[in-house]
Order: structure tokens, then sequence, then C-alpha cells
């Protein structure tokens, strides 16, 4: 059952309200139509959970309603924001979603305006309203859907509530409803946000969130509701390759995987390429011009949807993509590189020498053979020579006594052959 509150508001004949209540001329020439005293508003709220309804009334006589075109200019702004709304309206109310504000200010005015030319004939001064909700412990509700059927959503709770406080959520979506899967929670043991999975999203049909506040025995429910793909985190862009043609570097890619529309034009770019800014691209590819040879440069992406539906999101950057111009390699860095690294080895082998004394072992002289050592060598010399001069001695005394022992069986072999001879004869 809805609660009305309705707040009337005098306007009293005093020298303060006439300065506030003016009219317009119109362009035309047409007289003024001076009526400001009784030109009022009378606003009241009407509760609707998660909503409220702010109305206003007005002191027009159907006379003036039939000869002119009413209008009414609404101005409001939630408690804790710096921006407010301000619109023009033809009805004389406004539904107002809460989400998660504790109270807004707002103040309207009516304006009459001529039929035929739309110009303003008169116009009311404002009539100011303030609605106080009852309070609000959490802030900084935010929500993401990310790799196509995850769905996360944080909040934070504001250090004035109660000690008791516990937060609930759940979701309902094309009819059904969700309760969270896998709550993340605090030290304390407070729930301060909500993990799903495998949670697959018409991309039109909103999300309509339910969070629960309770403690002391109370229940307080919030809502706000999205639609999918205004809360998608896509993942980078897929395919990234990269080249270098005519003095160019040209980059190409493919979009990701998306719960919405894949068309094309939905999809606004971002590419980084080193020591260059980042640029806006709509298309799949890019091509950057270069006036001097690259050695090595690297080109990242990144994606949002922008033009079939405003999502704020972007994605993570891709993996960094690297190309290497082999023809233009810097010969003069490379030289330098070289010299650099063998003065760095010189120096390190320079100080182990010193610290290792290897100088030092390399360049001492050989020393000099003591007197004992001639004498032993000599001695040893002498005794070698003697061993070959006995050696050589037996050696002839050896072929001598084979000679003899040769001859005298020669002889004896003559002797035999005379003797076989004469007996024969």
């Amino acid at each position: 059952m809805a609660c009305v509150t309705v707040v009337p508001i005098m306007l009293m004949l005093s020298f303060l309200q006439r300065k506030t209540l003016f009219s317009t001329s119109l362009a035309s020439g047409q007289p003024d139509v001076v009526d400001a005293l009784r030109l009022h508003n009378v606003l009241w709220i009407t509760k609707h959970e998660p909503r409220v309804i702010l109305s206003w009334s007005n002191n027009l006589t159907k006379e003036e309603t039939e000869k002119y075109t009413v209008k009414y200019i609404l101005s409001y702004k939630f408690f804790n924001t710096t921006h407010g709304s301000k619109e023009r309206l033809q009805e004389k109310k406004k539904i107002i979603h809460l989400d998660l504000h504790s109270g807004f200010s707002a103040k309207v005015k009516t304006q009459l305006f001529a039929k035929e030319t739309e110009d303003v004939i008169k116009e009311s001064g404002w009539t100011e309203f303030t609605y106080k909700a009852p309070p609000v412990y959490i802030q900084n509700l935010s929500c993401i859907i990310y790799n196509i059927s995850f769905f996360n959503c944080t909040w934070h709770i504001k250090a004035e509530a109660p000690e008791d406080i516990q937060i609930f959520f759940s979701f309902r979506h094309v009819g059904k409803d969700f309760e969270c899967q896998q709550y993340i929670k605090t030290a304390r043991r407070k729930n301060i946000g909500c993990h799903m999975k495998e949670i697959y999203f018409q991309p039109s049909r909103k999300i309509n969130l339910n969070i629960t506040v309770r403690h002391n025995s109370k229940r307080q429910s919030y809502y706000k509701d999205f639609i999918p793909q205004t809360i998608e985190k896509l993942n980078p862009p897929i395919n990234v390759s990269v080249s270098l043609e005519n003095r160019s570097i040209k980059i190409h890619w493919k979009p990701p995987p998306t719960i919405g529309s894949a068309h094309k034009k939905c999809f606004l770019y971002q590419v980084k390429i080193t020591d260059c800014k980042i640029v806006d691209v709509t298309a799949e590819k890019y091509e950057y011009p270069f006036h001097k040879p690259v050695n090595k440069c690297a080109a990242r992406v990144r994606v949002k949807k922008e033009i079939c539906i405003r999502n704020k999101i972007w994605s993570e950057w891709s993996e960094p993509v690297f190309i290497h111009d082999e023809k233009t390699v810097d010969v003069m860095l490379l030289s330098l590189t070289l010299l650099f690294l063998l003065i760095f080895l010189g120096g390190l082998l320079i100080c182990a020498c010193r610290r290792y004394r290897c100088l030092e072992v390399i360049t001492m002289p050989v020393p000099h053979p003591s007197d004992k050592i001639k004498t032993w060598l000599a001695a040893d010399d002498i005794h070698h020579q003697k061993q070959m001069s006995m050696q050589m001695e037996m050696h002839s005394e050896i072929t001598l006594g084979i000679s003899q022992e040769n001859g005298d069986k020669n002889f004896q072999q003559q002797r035999c052959l005379k003797e076989s001879g004469l007996e024969e004869l």
C-alpha cells in the first residue's frame, strides 16, 4: 500500500515573493500576462518501493490551461552527489529511482507558453521540496559481466552501519530469480560482494538487482537495474598481428566474443604502439606510417562497445605483438655493445689476475740449478757412460765368440766332405 505525504506550499503576499516571481514579455509585442501571485505549485511524494513518485499541482484555471501550453521544469539532485538532473515535462509527476541514495532535493516551476509561437508568457517561482529516505548502509555498488557467463557485483559497507548488519544479494532476469552462488566476505564475515558463473544473459533484457540489508531483526531492500551490454567487460581483441610494409606498420585483429551484437560497427578500439599516442579506431585494422627506420616496436589493442550501446568499461590490453626490421639493424649500436662487453670482460680478467696473482706465476724466472744438482747430474752422466761402454764390450765379445764357433763348424764340414770323397774313390 502506497504511503502518501502531502506538503502544501503557501505563497505569502510579501515583498520577497514579489521579487522571486516574474513574467516575461512576448517577442511579438503582446502585453504581459501579470498574474504571478496566483501561479504557484504544491508538491508531494508517493512511495512505491523501490521508487518514489514526485507529484505536483498548480492553481491554473481551466481557461488558462486551454489558452496556453503548460510545461514544468523539474530539477533534482540526490544527497551526497555533485551532479543533478534538470528536465522539462508536460506531466505533473516524475518517477525517481532512489537506488542506494538516502534522499534528494527537488524544485519545480510552471511555465505558460503561447500555443502559436511557443514563447514564454508567464512562469512561476521555484517551489522546493526535500525527501529523506531511510538510512542506507551500503555504497559504491558495481557490477560487471565478463567471459560471457561470469557475473560479479561488489559493494562497500559504510562505517556508520550497525554492528549486526548483513547484506544478501539476488537478481531477476527474463522472469527467473537467481540467488548468489558465492559471497565475497570480509574478515568479519560480512558480505561485500557476490560471484556467479554460468549465467547466460539476454542482452536486451534488464537485470533487476535486489540487495537486502538485515540488522536488528529489520529488513530493508534496495533495487537497481542494468542492461547486460552496458556492464559487459569484453576480453581483449584476438588474432592481433603486426607487419611492416611500404614504410608503414599495419595492425590487424578480430573482435572478441560478446553477449550482444557482434556487428563491426558496435566496437570501439584503442591502439597503442611503442612511443606513440593511443589512437581510437572503429575498424579492425590500423596503419601507422613512419619516417625513420624501426628496429623494434610493439602493438597492443583493447576494445569496448560504444556505437550500438554505450559501455564505459574497456577490456584489458592484448598481449604485445612485436615486429623486427632486419634490414635496418643499427650496426653502430651493435658495435658499441660488443666493445663495452669486451671492456667489461677484460676488466673482470684483470681483477681476477690481481686477486689470484696469476701474472706473478706466469712471469716468475726459472731458477738456476745448485752445485749439488750439477755434481749429481755429472756423476750420473759418468755412470751412464760406463754402463754404455760395458754393454758395448760385452756385445763385441759375444759377436767374436759366435764368429769363431761358426768357423769351427765350417772347417769340420769341409773335412767331412773330403773324407767322404776319398772313400768313394
